[in-house]
């Protein structure tokens, strides 16, 4: 599911840069982190902080934001 996520923030350059700048990852450290608990944490923690993005991203891959902030605490 964060791996969908990703996908989703990723699919807007804007958005991109925002959730790069406010986690410091750069696009190298992202690509190399993608199977690791941390970054996937920070990709969820960066929706969970965002609530608009939050909601758009959880109507997107069709799930509910409530699933979106329970992957995360099974991360944890």
């Amino acid at each position: 599911m964060a791996l969908q996520a990703l996908g989703w923030v990723l699919s807007d350059g804007l958005r991109a840069e925002r959730f790069l700048g406010l986690t410091g990852l750069t696009p190298e450290e992202l690509r190399a982190g993608l199977g690791e608990p941390a970054v996937l944490g920070a990709v969820l923690d960066f929706l969970a902080n965002h609530e608009g993005d939050l909601v758009n991203a959880a109507a997107a891959l069709d799930i509910s934001p409530a699933a979106l902030i329970a992957a995360r605490k099974d991360l944890a």
